[in-house]
């Protein structure tokens, strides 16, 4: 099992920082160089407790599609967002929102665990974890520059 945890520090109000974090449309965004795409459950506006969402992307030279649940919700605080089915044999997302002044730490703690084994667990520790690692970066920093930069208008 591989364990990601980052914090990202962004000049703007918790519930923007939230509300950007559950996008279907700002995730889709972040993910262009993959073309991640949501295909069934809910494909667009913002994801919220029991919500599910299909992923189609294109990791590894391979379309693979994962299924996620938002499992636990508290607005403006967190969510956690949880496989269902697909690539993983596990995945747990837990995304939270502190806000301290005029700034929100946003924390991600990304786990996952690979099918098959001890195999599965040598491809985590030796690429899997750092291409999360950047996929993560990737969507914090398209989330932190709209959220900064009020570029990114919501829809439900």
């Amino acid at each position: 099992m591989a364990i990601i945890k980052l914090t990202t520090k962004i000049k703007a109000p918790a519930a923007v920082c939230f509300d950007l974090s559950r996008s279907i449309d700002l995730h889709v965004n972040s993910m262009e160089h993959t073309h991640e795409k949501a295909i069934a459950g809910k494909t667009s506006g913002l994801i919220g407790l029991n919500d599910w969402v299909t992923w189609q992307a294109n990791h590894f030279g391979l379309k693979l599609n994962m299924t996620i649940r938002i499992s636990e919700f508290a607005v403006n605080d967190y969510f956690i967002d949880e496989i269902e089915k697909g690539p993983f044999k596990m995945m747990r997302h837990l995304h939270q929102f502190k806000q301290v002044g005029s700034f929100t730490f946003m924390e991600d703690e990304f786990i996952f665990k690979s099918p098959f084994g001890y195999l599965g667990k040598l491809v985590d520790g030796l690429f899997l974890e750092k291409y999360m690692t950047k996929l993560l970066l990737k969507r914090n920093a398209v989330i932190k520059a709209a959220a900064e930069e009020h570029r990114y208008e919501l829809q439900s």
